[in-house]
């Protein structure tokens, strides 16, 4: 059982603006789940002028209550009322084209539903290159060009489907006369209100459950996007930074004077005793 989903709209802010947002948009308001963001690898290609980062993302997290009640107790151990799971994501940049290509996907809870969400973010046909613009003029040198992006969303639930392949072995081993796929189907893969169903109507329901959520999670990351351009576009890097900063402070409780804001300060300060 598969489910796709797929978006397109687009950002009111240029593609060097949007694909650096992209890499800052955490923490923001609507990402209050996100616990911490690191760098695994990350490369740059002199002879195709791309950049490749592979990003892992640790997440508050916890699965939906409706997906909850239809899986058998203890399944999940101590991590089914709550925890924290982890996002891979990979990204290619090719600021000299105008593009962007991400990929994320959940590390947890694969079996009972996998989601691999991948974005193209590009420049429009009729755009220009803007290499060479400082962070603080990304937006008002090209303020009349946008960003596509298109967004396409793979939702898989495997839950149930070794117990099925068990059951088919064992019935091929013991059965001279092979049993019809339909029968098999059809075969309960839970006790109690769900014991009528079968493991593919679970899986569908799974994934529609993920589906729901999905879209949800876009509208909000879209939102959380918007609140760092326009960081951006009007207070450049610095805003971001700061904005970043006090959304962490609101979030986690923590100092809101962070040793990156000490050091720029006192790089600000000895850059004004030099010049004097």
């Amino acid at each position: 059982m598969v489910k796709f989903y797929e978006s397109f709209f687009n950002y009111d802010y240029p593609f060097p603006a949007v694909s650096l947002a992209y890499f800052l948009r955490y923490p923001n308001p609507y990402a209050t789940h996100v616990l911490s963001t690191d760098v695994i690898d990350r490369t740059f290609d002199p002879s195709t002028q791309r950049l490749h980062s592979t990003r892992l993302h640790l997440k508050r997290s916890k699965i939906p209550p409706t997906i909850l009640k239809l899986l058998p107790k203890g399944i999940l151990g101590a991590s089914s009322d709550g925890g924290q799971s982890y996002i891979l994501e990979k990204s290619v940049v090719d600021v000299r084209e105008g593009w962007m290509k991400t990929e994320t996907r959940n590390l947890e809870w694969t079996g009972i539903l996998s989601i691999i969400e991948k974005q193209y973010y590009r420049r429009p046909s009729d755009g220009m290159a803007t290499t060479g613009s400082s962070t603080s003029d990304l937006v008002e040198k090209t303020k009349n060009e946008g960003t596509d992006v298109t967004t396409t969303v793979t939702l898989l639930s495997r839950f149930g489907q070794a117990k099925l392949l068990k059951k088919k072995g064992e019935t091929a081993a013991t059965s001279p006369i092979p049993s019809s796929s339909s029968e098999e189907e059809e075969a309960p893969v839970k006790k109690g209100i769900f014991s009528s169903w079968s493991t593919s109507s679970l899986q569908r329901t799974i994934e529609g459950i993920g589906l729901r959520r999905t879209r949800e999670a876009l509208a909000k990351s879209k939102d959380g996007m918007t609140v760092v351009l326009e960081r951006l576009r009007h207070g450049g890097l610095v805003q971001v930074l700061e904005g970043m900063q006090e959304d962490s402070h609101r979030t986690f409780g923590q100092d809101p004077n962070l040793p990156w804001k000490r050091a720029w300060r006192q790089g600000q300060d000895s850059s004004s005793e030099d010049s004097s």
